[in-house]
C-alpha cells in the first residue's frame, strides 16, 4: 500500500558536454567531468528556494516541501555525481540525509521504496531512466517514455489519489533559470 502523498522527480541539473570548457565542478570548486556545470549548481542552489522557501509560500501549489530525498548512487563504480549534487542543497538546507541506496538500473526498487515512504519525496536521477521510475509509481506506461536530453527544468509530480490505489503524474515547469522552458514534454 503506498503511503507517500506525492513523490517529486527531478532530473540532475546542468552537465559538462564532453572534455571542452564548460567543466564540471565538484562543490569544493575542483575540476571534475562527473560534477555539474556551475550552471547545474545554481539549478541546485534555486531548488532549494523552489522546494523549501525561506520566507513565504511555495512557487507552485503543485509542489511540497519533501520528507525524504533520494538521489542515484555515486559510489565508486557510478559516473556521475550530479543526481546527488542537484539534491544535496535542498537536503542540507530541510537537515535531512539523501538516500543513496539505490544505482542506475534500480529504478523499480527505488519507486517502491519512494511510495512506502510517509510524506512527499524528493527524487534526483539521470533522465534517460526517469520513465523507468515513473513506469514503477503509475504501473504503466502512460508518462512521457523519453527525457529529453536537453531538459533541466521539470519536476514531475505523482500525487496518490484520494483513495490511495494510484498515483497521477503531473509536469511542473521550474522556471528557475534564463531560458527554462514552460511548457511540458
Amino acid at each position: 500500500m503506498a503511503q507517500a502523498s506525492k513523490i517529486m522527480v527531478i532530473r540532475h541539473g546542468e552537465k559538462p558536454e564532453g572534455d571542452l570548457p564548460p567543466y564540471g565542478v565538484t562543490a569544493a570548486g575542483e575540476q571534475d567531468a562527473n560534477s555539474l556545470l556551475v550552471t547545474g549548481w545554481t539549478r541546485a542552489g534555486a531548488l532549494a528556494v523552489l522546494f523549501a522557501p525561506s520566507r513565504g509560500p511555495l512557487q507552485s501549489p503543485e509542489l511540497a516541501t519533501p520528507h525524504a530525498v533520494f538521489a542515484a548512487s555515486d559510489d565508486a563504480g557510478a559516473a556521475s555525481k550530479r543526481p546527488f549534487e542537484t539534491v544535496s542543497v535542498v537536503a542540507q538546507k530541510l537537515q535531512i540525509n539523501v538516500d543513496q541506496t539505490y544505482d542506475v538500473g534500480q529504478e523499480t526498487q527505488l519507486a517502491q521504496a519512494a511510495m512506502a515512504c510517509e510524506g512527499v519525496v524528493l527524487i534526483g536521477w539521470e533522465h534517460k531512466h526517469i520513465p523507468l521510475i515513473a513506469n514503477a509509481i503509475l504501473g504503466n506506461t502512460s508518462a512521457p517514455q523519453k527525457w529529453p536530453g536537453n531538459r533541466f527544468d521539470m519536476v514531475w509530480v505523482f500525487d496518490l489519489s484520494a483513495d490511495g490505489n494510484a498515483y497521477a503524474l503531473s509536469q511542473i515547469p521550474e522556471l528557475l533559470l534564463p531560458g527554462d522552458s514552460p511548457d511540458p514534454f
